[in-house]
């Protein structure tokens, strides 16, 4: 299998690292980016810090990538939420397309949430799309002051699911033959759902919200694979997919009607 350059965000903890640490282990390059603790240090809730991505990955690789896997996140019920998982992740994959372009079989997949699926917050979705970042924060701190700041999370991850279903097929990615998909996993353990996985309470509320019939919740070594097959060589076909990596919740929560 010849030897590839990815890009991965994320990095330092969760589905990124371990998703690098999957591609490492078969060889190929990767290059991490993360607050800390990895090769490029950037704070993608800015725009400096999407910015400084972007030009240190043309540093590192000399303009030319050939996948990117989008995995940076957070949870927090907070507008800081909305501007690293929706604009952080678009910036992120609009600004190193130019070197997936110049790659050998680009590859682009980013991860949603099978979270994506529940009712989200209309003004968030419809700002976000509309790629106004302001007034969009403007709407997620709304739901906080009304006490739904617990929505933000899964109305970036409804948009940024929207935004590659919409973006997969337009100029630039398609045509170009890079094809765009995401995973959207359901409750992964990881250093930043553990503290609720850990209060008896706080499980159960996560259980019924998605509910994991086959395996329970996963790690993010099971969620890594279907990342590496999207971003990789044999990926010919696939585009604008999102994969429900979820033990089951989307099909137990909708049943026959959502595919």
């Amino acid at each position: 299998m010849p030897r590839r350059t990815y890009l991965v965000t994320g990095a330092a903890s969760g589905i990124g690292r371990a998703t690098a640490a999957r591609l490492r282990d078969g060889g190929h390059t990767v290059i991490g980016a993360d607050l800390k603790g990895a090769d490029i240090s950037a704070d993608l809730a800015t725009p400096a810090g999407r910015t400084e991505l972007v030009q240190r990955a043309e540093e590192l690789t000399g303009g030319r990538l050939d996948a990117v896997i989008a995995c940076a996140g957070l949870a927090h019920p907070d507008p800081v939420t909305l501007r690293v998982n929706y604009f952080g992740m678009v910036a992120t994959l609009e600004g190193l397309r130019p070197l997936l372009a110049a790659g050998t079989d680009p590859r682009a997949a980013l991860v949603s949430s099978a979270i994506a699926i529940h009712p989200s917050d209309p003004a968030i979705v419809d700002a976000a799309l509309a790629g106004d970042e302001d007034a969009a924060v403007a709407a997620a701190q709304a739901a906080v002051d009304r006490g739904e700041g617990h929505t933000i999370y899964g109305s970036s991850k409804h948009a940024i699911a929207r935004w590659l279903r919409r973006t997969a097929v337009t100029e630039g990615w398609a045509d170009a033959g890079i094809p765009l998909n995401a995973v959207a996993p359901g409750t992964v353990v990881t250093p930043m759902t553990a503290p609720l996985l850990d209060d008896a309470a706080m499980r159960e509320v996560v259980d019924a919200s998605l509910p994991m019939p086959l395996n329970g919740h996963a790690r993010p070594e099971q969620i890594a694979p279907a990342l590496a097959w999207l971003t990789s060589a044999d990926n010919t076909h696939v585009t604008g997919q999102i994969l429900f990596a979820d033990g089951g919740a989307d099909v137990t929560l909708r049943g026959d009607t959502g595919w």
